[in-house]
């Protein structure tokens, strides 16, 4: 039987407010002309001249981002699925992330057109007709996080607002982890993407999240290669998990109801206890600020489970 203690945790919506009264508003290149490097931020003030004024964001994670920076004034577009904060509708667009149309991004224009992979080749296209691109890749860890949100506020011009926005990110989760439940063995659990029952490993870094609390990912120890594997029902109630996050309930209508109804899954450890936990699609997808109310989440459902 596991030995507990456990510590209240006492951050709640800290992160929340903290950040969006810091912002004030609420999926690397060389440098040249007609590209933004992604690289370490100069530690020297960018020269008003050279701050863009008309960004274009294709990058809900981002959006997040230049908001929590207090760069509002300066964002023109954001795709359509940049849904927060609630200050973002105001530039909210039908532009996509995914099919980005050059001609339709364009129209706005930008000086700075932010990505977060360039998978469809839109760098090369935009840099053709002298649109500047930036691009910030999914991390691998909390410190990459932090690192990003420097180098976007180094090329926006806002690097004394990122200053504060990682200092407080820094902050809240120092603290969420310190208060979280101590376990002499770790718990187990199953982060479901979607309603096939695709999750992923400790190597990603939604994984990487929760092995910060010292918890056991079933995936780790399926077959195949892939980072996103697709477990299967059988495997998954083999694993007898003792937490389910639920990071499809916006995409897939999944609920804690829904799991425990699963041919199968009524024995579960998860349900049993009332530990199938539904979580936010927007925050388990994205790196920005509002991670921090991710971890609260993880900590949240550990104290629950143990408590």
């Amino acid at each position: 039987m596991r030995k507990l203690m456990t510590r209240r945790l006492l951050v709640g919506a800290f992160s929340l407010f903290a950040l969006a009264a810091c912002g004030g508003g609420d999926s690397s290149s060389d440098n040249g002309t007609t590209s933004i490097d992604s690289a370490a931020p100069s530690s020297e003030p960018m020269p008003t001249a050279e701050i863009p004024q008309r960004i274009v964001s294709l990058s809900p994670t981002h959006t997040e981002m230049l908001f929590a920076l207090d760069a509002a004034e300066q964002v023109v577009a954001v795709d359509s699925l940049s849904n927060y904060p609630p200050e973002a509708a105001a530039v909210l667009t039908d532009l996509s992330a995914f099919e980005p149309n050059v001609e339709a991004i364009a129209e706005y224009e930008p000086d700075l057109v932010i990505i977060a992979d360039d998978s469809m080749g839109i760098k090369a296209q935009l840099e053709a007709i002298d649109i500047p691109v930036w691009i910030g890749l999914p991390p691998a860890s909390l410190d990459d996080v932090y690192a990003q949100i420097d180098e976007l506020a180094a090329a926006i011009g806002r690097t004394e607002e990122a200053k504060a926005v990682v200092g407080l990110m820094r902050s809240a989760v120092e603290t969420i982890l310190v208060q979280a439940p101590m376990l002499d063995e770790p718990l187990t659990y199953y982060h479901e993407l979607d309603d096939t029952y695709y999750s992923v490993t400790s190597n990603t870094f939604v994984g990487s999240l929760y092995e910060s609390f010292g918890l056991r990912n079933i995936a780790d120890a399926s077959e195949g290669t892939s980072d996103y594997p697709q477990l299967s029902a059988e495997f998954i109630v083999s694993q007898n998990p003792d937490l389910v996050f639920l990071a499809d309930t916006k995409c897939c209508g999944v609920t804690p109801e829904a799991v425990a109804a699963r041919p199968g899954w009524e024995g579960l450890s998860a349900v049993l206890n009332g530990n199938v936990i539904a979580m936010d699609d927007d925050l388990a997808s994205r790196w920005g600020p509002r991670i921090v109310d991710y971890l609260y989440a993880i900590g949240e459902a550990i104290a629950g489970a143990v408590g």
